[in-house]
């Protein structure tokens, strides 16, 4: 049967990047990507949906033709996030081909910056690892042989490995860039490219960071340039697989913060079936933590995430094995890696979020997992008075005072911690490429449960690390009969009560996130929870010594906040929501109770004249 390319169905459409290509100009693209692809199996799938589109049932046809414009829509795009999308073939998904532009791409780049080698020994070095995702594995091999090939001396990571094991690798094997292939908490779907740069390429305070501009660009340039994936020079051999010892080196750094002192604190872990549960464990082990009980059903790393909806520790439901484990066991605290281990979610038992109402549940018990800012606020204030692990003083930055760095979005507490202390704090842009960066950096956070708290040996968020010392505070906070609720009131006492929340709008018209964007900043709301507005800042023009970034900054006349700002990785804007109350140093825990009952009743109604503002109902 010939393809009907006059029947409507496969006419083209105006999609975001404008109007669609014609079927035939398609599928003469899906012929030639075809023929330069990499790898047998993408080369097959192509080669069916091909097929397809000439098949005798229209809405088979109509299927193939869609999801072939969709894979051909464009390219996937290297930025400051490097790659991540859905597995499978076709330019604008993660596949082997894409992959190996992307290693030649930067293969040229590092060529380029550091000049053309002449000795092995002069060779840009990398580090690639990767995690137990489908196709990881490969897609690491792949970059191993393209880099080798273009002169780079090639370490790789011996299995897989979280990815705070890689960021710290490529400060502790000096190398000039590392790889890590992982999609962190996306779906299983999913999968992605990050790139760090350091050695020679980066030397300042964001040697060993993920990469922000002008290298991304750099970067992409290159990848650009590389031409068809078959046509990208591979080795066979000459890349070097790393043993054990880097991974001992990682654990032996973790170590280094613990105070060595004997632990009753019973622990309930999860690593989310990713590759976080074994290093996680052997971590606490060498801290002393002997009471420690895994969720097995997700200790392993499955690809499949079969427990989960989706891996994300903050997503609902996605801890809930692990309370019901914790309540089960009469654990102290549950602690909770994302897939790659560099998140750390943390859950309490909270007295005053106990329902104790219905059937009965690790959350009706009281049971609730801590904000990112509280999990921040703990562990901020803890670096600045105890150092490091509680080791000595921290190590001073501009001016002889250590500094603590967030992110635009998280919650002012950490500047008001910082400013009780004696410590010197930044804000960023979001995303850890930024906060690792600061100079003289101590400790660095974001909401989004992400902690750096060794940056001299990891410049990244690092669950394991983080994990270590909350698990920490725990446990000498249980042996003076408290709990971490309990220091959540003490940084209230000391800073005042910083509450905060999220209010997120998805959209399916992309165009309509601009359009909320600019509606915010012509006409933005005049009261929040019943006080005026007093300032409305437009991050687009710099803020504060901010580089600019897409976002609206509402601060109200008693000092709540609210950070407007898109996602970077969804269609969606996202509204970070804070309301700070004084608290007196000497304020109960009954009275510090009463307060955040009241904080969260405004924060409500904050969040429902959000809704209205941005069109929500």
């Amino acid at each position: 049967m010939s393809l009907d390319t006059d029947d409507p169905a496969f006419e083209p459409t105006a999609g975001p990047n404008g109007p669609t290509v014609p079927l035939e100009l398609l599928l003469d693209q899906v012929e030639d990507w075809i023929r330069h692809d990499v790898d047998e199996a993408d080369r097959a799938e192509l080669a069916e949906l091909v097929q397809d589109t000439a098949s005798h049932r229209r809405s088979t046809a109509a299927r193939a033709v869609a999801e072939l414009r969709d894979r051909f829509a464009g390219t996937l795009q290297f930025g400051t996030a490097g790659l991540r999308g859905a597995m499978a073939a076709g330019p604008n998904r993660m596949n082997r081909a894409v992959v190996t532009t992307a290693a030649a791409g930067l293969g040229a780049y590092l060529a380029a910056t550091l000049g053309r080698a002449a000795t092995r020994e002069a060779a840009p070095r990398v580090v690639v690892g990767y995690d137990a995702r489908y196709r990881s594995a490969t897609f690491a091999t792949d970059t191993a042989a393209v880099l080798t090939a273009a002169g780079a001396d090639v370490l790789l990571l011996p299995s897989p490995l979280p990815t705070p094991v890689l960021a710290f690798a490529v400060r502790h094997l000096d190398a000039d860039a590392g790889v890590m292939v992982t999609a962190s908490h996306n779906p299983a779907a999913d999968n992605g490219y990050k790139v760090y740069l350091g050695g020679r390429v980066v030397t300042d305070a964001g040697q060993g960071a993920q990469i922000v501009p002008p290298h991304d660009a750099g970067i992409a340039e290159r990848i650009a340039a590389a031409g068809p994936a078959s046509d990208v020079p591979r080795a066979d051999s000459g890349w070097t697989v790393l043993d054990r010892d880097v991974v001992l080196s990682y654990l032996a750094s973790v170590r280094a913060l613990s105070d060595g002192k004997p632990r009753t604190l019973k622990v309930v872990t999860t690593s989310l079936h990713g590759v976080g549960g074994r290093v996680l464990a052997r971590a606490l082990a060498d801290a002393g933590f002997t009471h420690v009980v895994p969720v097995e059903e997700q200790a392993d790393p499955d690809p499949d995430f079969p427990t989960v909806r989706f891996p994300n520790p903050e997503e609902t439901g996605a801890i809930d094995m692990a309370l019901g484990l914790a309540s089960d066991v009469g654990a102290d605290v549950v602690i909770a890696n994302d897939p790659d281990a560099d998140r750390c979610a943390v859950a309490v038992v909270d007295p005053a979020a106990g329902t104790y109402q219905g059937a009965e549940t690790a959350r009706s018990q009281g049971w609730r997992m801590l904000h990112g800012d509280e999990v921040g606020a703990l562990l901020g204030r803890e670096i600045v008075t105890r150092g490091v692990g509680g080791a000595g003083p921290v190590r001073p930055g501009p001016g002889g005072r250590p500094v603590l760095a967030s992110s635009v979005v998280s919650s002012r507490v950490l500047s008001s911690i910082a400013a009780h202390h004696g410590a010197a704090h930044a804000t960023t842009l979001t995303g850890f490429k930024w906060i690792s960066r600061t100079p003289g950096l101590v400790f660095g956070y974001e909401e989004a449960l992400g902690y750096c708290v060794d940056p001299a040996n990891v410049r990244d968020k690092d669950g394991i690390s983080a994990a270590v010392l909350v698990a920490q505070l725990a446990d000498r906070l249980k042996a003076d009969g408290r709990t971490l609720i309990d220091a959540l009131d003490d940084v209230a006492r000391e800073n005042g009560l910083f509450l905060t929340d999220q209010l997120s709008a998805r959209f399916d018209d992309l165009e309509r996130i601009g359009d909320t964007m600019d509606r915010l900043r012509s006409a933005p709301p005049r009261m929040l929870a019943g006080a005026g507005v007093a300032q409305v800042l437009d991050l687009t023009t710099g803020v504060d010594g901010l580089p600019p970034t897409d976002g609206v900054v509402l601060l109200g006349a008693d000092d709540t906040r609210v950070v407007v700002r898109p996602s970077g990785t969804e269609p969606k804007v996202k509204c970070y929501l804070e309301v700070v109350e004084p608290v007196a140093p000497d304020a109960s825990s009954y009275d510090v109770g009463r307060l955040r009952v009241a904080a969260q009743a405004k924060l409500d109604r904050v969040k429902a004249d959000m809704r209205a503002a941005l069109g929500l109902g």
